[in-house]
């Protein structure tokens, strides 16, 4: 029984839209498939891990039947990239196999029981709900995603706080020795809640938003799920449990002196001084004094990194050490021609970086020894 028929680009891109969150390895097996399903025309394909699921809407089935199946979904993404672009697919389910056919390509996969899928349902009721264009909640996300957790036996830090205020989201991401927020205003937005989001969660809806001004994305927000919906996608994701930690207190208010300095100068000062770092030791010195930044390295083997980036700088003297890693996934994230630094002088404390138009964001790094 034939389910659809398109060409390759128009299967491929609802595919490739799901396939993202299939792990290749899984305690069920059947989470290696793609759930298709088809009534009438219209066509869906969903991927889930148990913790986060992505459908896809499509319209090109064919026939008025009801079908659904499920196949090995890296397998079936790799035939579809193998096929010629101008390629017609015709895809059929007969006998428990799903034949896919494309001019005198043919090829037939073993699929396994639909009924067998295990699904994420949404919740019977949202406690939040907004709208908001998609690529001012991919720019939160881009904005301090970096600075999450990754695999913290706290598992709160695994991921993404978002806060919802009356007329404001906030993000914010911390691991304990750096923290990120941003924040933007929104419109009829009344609820007050705070959820933490999965970083895989995080990670997919980077990928997956458009940098797009005009099309809006709708967010469901309950105490154990978020939903977003966009276009012809939907993401479900659990949320993670726990107590996030208070992120107002770390971020520092009592800095007086502040400087700025261009971002595209320091983010190259730092690139060339992290390659005479080692993976175990990432550290990079940075000394103020003289209107100038005066950012250093140096290893094991007695070899040394200097630079020196001119700055308006009135200030006492500072002499402090960071991880360049977390200095440069900030740089990297940010799109502003100079960053602001805000900083105690004579004191080893943590730096406050911010960008002069933006109130909102705001990015704390804890100092090292080296």
């Amino acid at each position: 029984m034939q389910l659809t028929e398109a060409s390759r680009d128009a299967v491929l891109k609802p595919l490739t839209t799901v396939v993202g969150i299939v792990e290749r390895r899984n305690t069920l097996p059947i989470l290696a498939n793609v759930l298709i399903r088809k009534q009438a025309e219209a066509v869906e394909f969903i991927a889930n891990d148990l913790e986060v699921q992505i459908t896809t809407r499509s319209a090109f089935g064919v026939g008025d039947e009801t079908q659904s199946t499920t196949v090995a979904a890296r397998k079936l993404l790799d035939i579809l990239r193998a096929l010629p672009e101008s390629s017609v697919v015709k895809m059929s389910l007969d006998d428990n196999r799903l034949t896919v056919q494309a001019g005198r390509s043919r090829f037939a996969l073993q699929t396994m029981e639909a009924i067998d899928y295990p699904l994420v349902n949404p919740v019977d009721q949202w406690d939040a709900s907004f709208s908001m264009p998609q690529k001012a909640l991919r720019d939160l996300f881009n904005q301090v995603h970096f600075a999450m957790a990754h695999q913290d036996i706290r598992h709160y830090l695994n991921g993404l706080l978002l806060v919802l205020e009356p007329g404001k989201i906030r993000v914010v991401a911390t691991d304990g020795h750096r923290l990120a927020h941003a924040g933007t205003a929104l419109e009829a937005q009344s609820a007050t809640q705070d959820v933490i989001i999965p970083r895989k969660t995080v990670h997919e809806m980077q990928r997956l938003l458009a940098d797009d001004e005009q099309s809006m994305v709708q967010v469901d927000v309950s105490g154990s799920q978020i939903r977003f919906r966009f276009e012809h996608i939907e993401v479900i994701s659990k949320l993670i449990e726990g107590k996030y930690p208070d992120y107002q207190r770390v971020i520092p208010t009592d800095y007086e002196c502040h400087f700025d300095v261009g971002r595209e100068a320091l983010q190259a000062a730092l690139q060339r001084a992290a390659i005479l770092t080692t993976d175990k030791l990432r550290g990079v010195r940075i000394q103020l004094g003289d209107h100038l930044m005066r950012v250093s390295a140096s290893n094991t083997e007695n070899e040394e990194a200097r630079e020196e980036i001119e700055i308006d700088y009135p200030h006492g003297p500072l002499d402090v050490a960071f991880n360049v890693t977390y200095l440069l996934d900030v740089l990297a994230s940010l799109k502003a021609d100079s960053v602001r630094w805000f900083i105690q002088p004579n004191t080893s404390s943590s730096v406050l970086i911010t960008l002069a138009g933006d109130d909102e964001f705001r990015y704390v790094v804890m100092p090292m020894r080296i």
